[in-house]
């Protein structure tokens, strides 16, 4: 089955990479950007039909690698 995890920045935690991206924006003209904030997306084919077994073993790779959990939220999407 295919997953998707999302990592994001949490609130309050700076984000220079973003600013640099909202910078360039606005420098090449891309109107009524007012701020932005950049993550991370991983796309995962997980063997096997249990959902709720997949997800477990996904929140548990975000917690021991894919998140950064001292400043990053995750959010685990099984798909159909």
């Amino acid at each position: 089955m295919k997953a998707r995890v999302t990592v994001t920045l949490k609130t309050g935690v700076l984000d220079p990479q973003g600013k640099a991206i909202e910078s360039a924006l606005k420098s090449l003209g891309v109107a009524g950007v007012e701020s932005v904030r950049q993550g991370k997306v991983f796309d995962i084919e997980i063997g096997g039909s249990d959902r709720s077994a997949a997800e477990a073993s996904l929140k548990a790779a975000c917690e021991k690698l894919l998140a950064n959990t001292v400043i990053e939220n995750y959010r685990v999407e099984i798909g159909a």
